[in-house]
Formats: structure tokens, sequence, C-alpha cells
């Protein structure tokens, strides 16, 4: 049995994957959250094999979030639902944590494929997504500047250009301030950049980060 947690902030869209997912065997949904701060706060109710996310929820961040989830339960499964269907969204999703992204438009179906792929252990886009992103490797070969950085780089990127502080990423990450400094100039090196107001510009402009 896949025990789930749906979070999404509008009602109607939990109790419509709530039901698609109570009309099948091996799934149940044992609990809802409309925030991120709900989310955490649940994450011991259960053993959650599998939390349905909507990256834009009001509070945090997504991405901060999904590091939250994987560092206090890492064997817990996220799929990321959402009304974004850009790549560059989905690609930070995937690198923060995420093990799967669907578009809220995709039928029934796909969403009942994508629960059972993630909660066996593979990852999950959308064929429809797969394509644009495919394309729009062909119409940019060049990587973006934040394709250099590492998994543990690319998280602190995020979580600076959503106004974290230092000591603030140290906490959430478990690591040293010190650590933490370090993987900032690393950043800036990488992708030549002078500040964290540097940083929220580019994380912005490439739609790494999103507003609630």
């Amino acid at each position: 049995m896949i025990n789930i947690l749906i979070a999404d902030d509008h009602a109607v869209v939990r109790r419509g994957i709530k039901q698609i997912l109570s009309d099948e065997n091996d799934m149940q949904v044992l609990g809802e959250a409309s925030n991120n701060e709900e989310l955490i706060s649940q994450l011991g109710d259960h053993p959650w094999d599998l939390i349905i996310l909507d990256i834009t929820m009001p509070g945090k961040s997504g991405l901060d979030s999904i590091i939250e989830i994987k560092q206090k339960k890492p064997d817990t499964k996220i799929l990321i639902l959402s009304m974004h269907p850009e790549e560059e969204i989905a690609i930070s999703a995937i690198k923060s944590g995420a093990d799967g992204y669907l578009n809220k438009e995709s039928v029934p179906g796909e969403l009942l494929r994508a629960v059972r792929k993630v909660a066996s252990g593979g990852k999950y886009i959308s064929s429809t997504l797969a394509e644009s992103m495919i394309l729009s490797l062909r119409s940019d070969p060049a990587r973006k500047p934040h394709e250099s950085l590492s998994e543990r780089e690319f998280q602190v990127l995020c979580m600076l250009a959503s106004g974290s502080t230092l000591t603030e990423i140290a906490g959430k990450l478990e690591l040293s301030i010190k650590t933490i400094s370090t993987y900032r100039t690393r950043i800036l090196e990488k992708m030549q950049l002078k500040s964290n107001v540097e940083i929220t510009h580019y994380a912005i402009k490439n739609k790494l980060v999103l507003s609630s």
C-alpha cells in the first residue's frame, strides 16, 4: 500500500486528487496540507511513501520544502504536481530532490502512472514536459551557468535567492556557517557573479525561484 500525503493550497485540487487515488486498491491518502508549514509539521505523523506537492503554496519556497523533506525523511518520494509547465522549474525541483514532476492539466491515468513509478523508486516527468526539455536543449545547446553547480551548491543558490541568510541556510541544511560561506563563494566564482543581489536577479530571470 502506498501511503500518500497531498499538499496543495486549493481544497478543490486536494479533493480531486484524493478522489482519483481513492479508487485504487494499492493507494491511500492519509493526510492533507494546505501550506508548506502544515506539510513539514505532518512529516512524522505516518511513514509516508509519497508526497504529492504543489511547488507554489503559500509560505516558504517549494524548493526549500523539497530540501527539508529529503533531509528529514530521505526515503519519502516527492511528486511535484504544478500548474507551471516550464522546464526550468521542473529541473530546479528535481535537482532539489523531487522524484517526479507533473503538470496539473495531466489526465488522471498519467497521475496514477506517475504515483506508482515514483513510489517504486523511479523518476517521472510528463511526456509533454520531456519533449519541451529536449526542444529547449536543441535550441540552446550552451549550458546555463547554474547547470555547472553541484546539487548542494544549487540548493544553496536557491535558498540565497529566496532571501535566506547564511545562518538560516546552515540551520536548514545542518551544516556550519563556514561551509555555507564556502558554497556561496564557489557559486559566485562558477557563475561569475559578485553578490547575493546578482544571485537573486539571476535566479528570478531563469525561473529558479517562484513567488507564492
